[in-house]
């Protein structure tokens, strides 16, 4: 049933379409005048929609991507305590400094800064025992709304 009306309203857009195309061409004719480029209806609803699509997937992604660094920066943290716990049951206790947990492995060459590419602040407490481990955000300053612990 749709595909019937679809089809209907096509034919009915396509013979507009001709009806006007005849008529410009006509005038363009008499008037000596320069072939005017004429889209077809079809085409301009094609161009709407693909703009439409183009504009609502902008729109759409830059939402899902704004916080796409406190996502990343979450999973470094997690990574680190990781890393952090290793080093604590091999040496017992943690390390003095978070450059320590780079070594010589070149995958965690970059591990001690955020997605914004700040340090990690990073202080072990208690002897070795314990530690604080936050990221500075996206400002890069501590102690801010934004900073992810």
């Amino acid at each position: 049933m749709f595909d019937v009306l679809a089809e209907l309203l096509y034919c009915r857009e396509d013979y507009k379409y001709r009806k006007r195309l005849k008529a410009r061409r006509k005038f363009e004719d008499e008037n000596n005048l320069p072939r005017k480029i004429i889209i077809h209806p079809v085409w301009r609803l094609i161009f709407i929609v693909v703009l439409v699509i183009v504009m609502v997937r902008l729109i759409v992604g830059f939402i899902f991507v704004s916080d796409n660094g406190l996502k990343q920066t979450s999973k470094q943290i997690l990574v680190i305590n990781e890393i952090l716990e290793k080093e604590k049951q091999a040496i017992g206790s943690y390390p003095q400094e978070l450059k320590t947990i780079i070594r010589n492995n070149p995958l965690r060459k970059h591990i001690t800064k955020d997605y914004w590419g700040n340090e990690f602040f990073y202080q072990q407490l208690d002897n070795g025992q314990s530690y604080i481990l936050i990221s500075n955000g996206k400002d890069g300053i501590l102690k801010t709304e934004d900073d992810i612990k």
